[in-house]
């Protein structure tokens, strides 16, 4: 990967203020958008706009092939078998509540337990939370080791017929931990319960095949790779959204409707209510043609390399504690800390002194930060367009934080 050829396709990184050039290590929050999306979009707009599915003319039919076009692409990508198993959405925090107004308030009951982690991010645990609330059922956590992973013996351990759904992220935004989605789908299903799987921090950066994961549900958002905001994507197994009653209702999700009687569309129409996000999507292709031509296998050793250069430079600071495996095999693009007698929103506010821009607060998983015995963390993440000298710039601007503030 040419990194700096790379960072050309993307205008705000070479953007500076008070000549001092564009940091950019947020991507876990959202990505930077290449020329080539923001061109998508605006071709869109200007040659193409219609309301697709619903008009008899040609504007209409190229929105329409352009939308359905950009659901084959997902398909592709993720590996599902049919692009009527995906439904585009809002963004992944959309897709998990989809899932438990949909699934889970037709099949969760009193005495049931609904799995999860600390780890989660808040979208991937309220929903649940508020259905067991709901139906009288129970949320359970498989506990997190010393280094932030689950192990074997814990998934053994808490899998039993009250289980009926498991909800778990494929990589902590927090931690970065890469958890064993396969092992849990396999346990899960070993007694009946279904899988629901956040992969808001995977699918941008490594190779995703829902059907070798194992998993029921799957949840990503388009605008954490490269993609705008407002579209995201749920997955679900085919079976499964057959038989779920729509999530909202209006145009396009309907096959008759008299006085009296209505019967649903097919899938995914039937979850797809009223006017789509068409340039959203539109987008979100452009975005994976983007990720398809770099090599999402290129990317993931990339980030992978950038954590550990990380983790290795942030090592060598003795008042820095850092979240989750140290190994970088075993996590994401993404490293967690404090520092010590530092808050993060403090060190986060220096920083952008140096134009360098880092997450800091509870990043939406406050149980897990009460947890960890911590008030909140400092996040730096990364992607396509990151370098080692990013790296060095946050650690002299880390040094920077310690003279002001120690």
């Amino acid at each position: 990967m040419n990194t700096e050829h790379i960072k050309k396709d993307f205008p705000i990184l070479s953007t500076s203020r008070e000549g001092k050039e564009l940091v950019y290590l947020d991507s876990a929050a959202t990505t930077q958008k290449p020329k080539e999306v923001v061109e998508a979009i605006s071709k869109f707009y200007l040659e193409s706009n219609a309301n697709a599915h619903r008009g008899t003319y040609y504007l209409s039919d190229q929105a329409t092939e352009l939308y359905e076009g950009a659901r084959k692409k997902v398909a592709d990508f993720i590996g599902a078998t049919s692009a009527d198993e995906v439904i585009f959405t809002k963004g992944a925090t959309e897709s998990l509540n989809f899932v438990a107004s949909t699934w889970a308030r037709k099949h969760i009951h009193e005495g049931d337990v609904i799995l999860t982690t600390k780890a989660e991010h808040h979208s991937n645990l309220l929903p649940w939370m508020q259905i067991a609330k709901e139906m009288g059922a129970k949320v359970e956590y498989l506990e997190l080791d010393d280094n932030g992973e689950i192990t074997e013996k814990e998934i053994a351990n808490k899998m039993r017929s009250e289980v009926k759904l498991v909800a778990v992220s494929h990589i902590s935004n927090v931690l970065g931990t890469i958890f064993p989605v396969e092992d849990v789908c396999k346990k899960a299903h070993e007694i009946g319960a279904i899988v629901v799987v956040d992969g808001a921090q995977s699918a941008p950066h490594m190779k995703v095949d829902v059907k070798r994961l194992g998993c029921d549900f799957y949840a990503f958002s388009g605008h954490k790779m490269l993609g705008p905001t407002g579209i995201g994507v749920l997955w679900g197994r085919k079976e499964l959204l057959e038989e779920l009653e729509p999530y909202q209702y209006g145009g396009g999700m309907v096959g008759i409707v008299s006085e009296s009687e209505v019967t649903w569309g097919d899938i995914p129409q039937r979850f797809e209510a009223g006017t789509q996000n068409v340039a959203g999507a539109v987008g979100l292709s452009a975005a994976i043609d983007y990720l398809n031509k770099i090599g999402i296998e290129n990317i993931h050793e990339h980030t992978k390399e950038l954590t550990r250069y990380t983790i290795e430079k942030l090592s060598e600071i003795p008042e820095i504690r850092m979240l989750g495996p140290k190994d970088e095999k075993k996590r994401g693009a993404l490293v967690s800390f404090t520092l010590k007698g530092i808050h993060p929103h403090d060190l986060a506010s220096i920083l952008d002194e140096d134009n360098i821009a880092v997450r800091s607060g509870q990043h939406c998983t406050m149980p897990l930060h009460d947890a960890l015995g911590i008030p909140a963390s400092t996040r730096v993440s990364f992607y396509l367009y990151n370098t080692k000298t990013d790296i060095d710039k946050l650690i002299l601007g880390i040094e920077k934080a310690k003279e002001i503030l120690l």
